[in-house]
């Protein structure tokens, strides 16, 4: 048995095609092209999709820490205040402490009154 060499049974000058002929070799080549410039147009899309992400996932991160800070002064103010409430229930000067309750209520009525005007 012979081998069929390159060539064999090929009509002379379509060696490159394969079999196909040349107006449909170029429509699926004009396909391929096609699709390859959607899907990279579509590519470029998600990639600056996901740069403008992380710029906002830097700028969330930023934002939360800042307030993890604010938080953790305003929990430290609080504890000193209320430590020095409890000093001041702990003595003998329940008198002080009605003032000041007395004092706590009547500015937050002032401070109703004013935001209720406006």
């Amino acid at each position: 048995m012979r081998r069929a060499g390159l060539g064999e049974g090929v009509p002379p000058g379509n060696y490159g095609n394969y079999g196909y002929t040349n107006s449909g070799y170029s429509a699926c080549e004009e396909e391929n092209e096609r699709l390859t410039e959607s899907l990279r147009s579509k590519v470029t899309a998600i990639k600056s999709l996901s740069i403008e992400i992380g710029h906002e996932v830097k700028q969330q991160n930023k934002l939360l820490a800042e307030m993890d800070s604010e938080f953790d002064s305003t929990t430290g103010f609080l504890g000193k205040t209320m430590g020095k409430l409890k000093t001041l229930s702990r003595g003998s000067q329940t008198k002080l402490l009605c003032y000041l309750m007395l004092f706590s209520l009547f500015v937050f009525f002032v401070i109703y009154w004013i935001i209720k005007l406006r």
